[in-house]
C-alpha cells in the first residue's frame, strides 16, 4: 500500500530539486547586511527582554534550503556551531556550495527530513524554520519532531504561510493543479504553462492584479514561480488553525517578530469606542481581528520557547541600574545619530540617545554611564525596546 504522506513529501523533495530554493547568486564573500531574526543576541532580546547569556549555542536551520538562512546564520553568530537539513538533496549540495565560497565552514549539512530531526545529536538553543512547516503533510508531527531538539530555555524562530493575504495564489494554484492534473509534477511545464494563463488574462483581473502588486518581482525566476504557483503541499493558516498548530508543539509563544502590525491602534485609533470594545477581547481574539480588518497578512513569523524563559521589560529601577547595555549588532550607520534599525528602518537618535549609545562598551552598567549623559531611565527603556540597545544583567 502506497503512503499518502510519503508520496506528498517526494513530489515536495521533486519540486526543490528541480527548482533548488532560494534560487539567490552564490557569492565569494559573506553575505551583505544582516536578518536580525537570525543573530542569536539580537533575536534573544526581542523574545525576552534581555541579552542571552551566552554567545556559544549550537543553532539547528531545520530546512535550510539552499543555505542562505545558513550562511547567515554561520557569519552572523561568529561562535556557534550551526547545524542545517533539508528535505532536497539538490538544494543541500547548493548550500554545500555556497557556505565553502564564503568560509562558512562551521555550517554542518545533511540531506534529511524534519520528520528525522530526532536523529540528530544533542540539542540546540536556537533553531530556525522558515517557510518548512506548510509544504509539510503533517506539519504538527514536523513542528513537533524539531522542538523535541530545542533545549529548556531555547528558542524557535518559525515563517508559515496566512490565508488571508495569499488567497489569489491559492486560486491559482488550484487553477494549475487542475489544468496539470497527472502531469502536475511536471514543474518545468507548470511554470510555462502558469506564465502562458498571466500573460492571457485581462490587466484587471484580480489575480493578476495581486501578482503585479505583490509578487512579481520576485516571480521573475522560475524557481520563485514554481515554489509559489506549483508546490504540491501547502497548508496556509489563520489566527486559529495557527495557534492550534502552537498549541500542540507545547511550546511558549514569544510574539510576532513584525509586531507592528499586531498593534489595535493603528486599525482603531480614531475609533475609540471600537478600540475600547477591541481591547476587552482576549489576545488571540485581537490578533484574528486585526488580521481580519487588514487582511493584507501573507505570513506569520514569530518566536517559541521551552520553558523556562525569561522576560524582562526592566521596570525596576534597581534592575536597570545594574544592567549592562550594548549597541544592537543589527544596524547601519553607527557611528552616526542618522541610522538604520533592526528593520532597516530610518531612525534619527536625539543628542542624549547618541551620547548614551556611545558610552556603551559592554562593561559598564546602566547605573555607571547616565550620570554622565542627559537621558533618563525612560530614555534607556525605549532604546531597549527599539531594539536599539540589548540589556543585559551584569551577574
Amino acid at each position: 500500500m502506497t503512503n499518502p504522506t510519503s508520496n506528498i513529501s517526494e513530489a515536495v523533495a521533486r519540486l526543490y530539486d528541480t527548482y533548488p530554493f532560494p534560487p539567490e547568486p552564490l557569492l565569494d564573500e559573506p553575505p551583505p547586511g544582516y536578518n536580525w531574526r537570525w543573530n542569536w543576541p539580537a533575536a534573544y532580546h526581542f523574545a525576552t527582554g534581555q541579552k542571552p547569556r551566552q554567545s556559544q549555542v549550537r543553532i539547528l536551520d531545520a530546512g535550510c534550503g539552499t543555505g542562505v538562512s545558513t550562511e547567515y546564520l554561520v557569519h552572523l553568530n561568529p561562535e556557534a556551531e550551526v547545524v542545517g537539513i533539508d528535505l532536497s538533496s539538490e538544494a543541500i549540495a547548493v548550500a554545500k556550495e555556497r557556505c565553502r565560497r564564503t568560509g562558512a565552514d562551521r555550517a554542518q549539512l545533511h540531506h534529511l527530513s524534519l520528520y528525522d530531526t530526532p536523529k540528530l545529536e544533542g540539542e540546540f538553543d536556537y533553531i530556525n524554520c522558515v517557510g518548512v512547516l506548510h509544504h509539510l503533510p503533517d506539519p504538527q508531527r514536523g513542528l513537533h519532531a524539531i522542538a523535541s531538539k530545542l533545549a529548556p530555555g531555547g528558542l524557535m524562530h518559525v515563517f508559515v504561510y496566512a490565508e488571508l493575504g495569499r488567497w489569489e495564489v491559492r486560486l491559482m494554484q488550484q487553477a494549475l493543479a487542475l489544468l496539470q492534473g497527472d502531469n502536475r509534477n511536471d514543474f518545468q511545464s507548470g511554470v510555462k504553462l502558469g506564465r502562458q494563463i498571466f500573460d492571457s488574462l485581462p490587466e484587471n483581473n484580480r489575480i493578476v492584479k495581486r501578482e503585479k502588486q505583490r509578487w512579481s518581482l520576485e516571480n521573475q525566476r522560475d524557481a520563485n514561480f514554481a515554489d509559489m504557483y506549483l508546490n504540491p503541499q501547502e497548508i496556509d493558516y489563520n489566527i486559529e488553525t495557527l495557534f492550534e498548530l502552537i498549541d500542540a508543539s507545547q511550546l511558549q509563544f514569544l510574539g510576532f517578530s513584525n509586531s507592528d502590525y499586531w498593534q489595535l491602534d493603528r486599525l482603531l485609533g480614531n475609533a475609540p469606542d471600537a478600540l475600547e470594545k477591541a481591547k476587552q477581547l482576549d489576545e488571540r481574539q485581537q490578533y484574528r481581528l486585526i488580521e481580519l480588518l487588514d487582511p493584507e497578512v501573507s505570513h506569520y513569523e514569530f518566536f517559541l520557547g521551552r520553558p523556562p524563559i525569561p522576560q524582562n521589560d526592566w521596570s525596576s529601577p534597581a534592575a536597570l541600574e545594574q544592567a549592562i547595555p550594548e549597541r544592537s549588532p543589527c544596524m547601519f550607520g553607527w557611528c552616526s545619530r542618522d541610522i538604520m534599525d533592526y528593520n532597516y528602518m530610518p531612525v534619527t537618535l536625539s543628542e542624549a540617545e547618541f551620547e548614551f549609545m556611545q558610552a556603551c562598551d559592554g562593561q559598564r552598567t546602566v547605573g555607571e554611564i547616565l550620570p554622565n549623559c542627559a537621558l533618563d531611565s525612560d530614555g534607556v527603556r525605549s532604546l531597549a525596546r527599539r531594539q536599539l540597545i540589548l540589556l543585559g544583567p551584569s551577574s
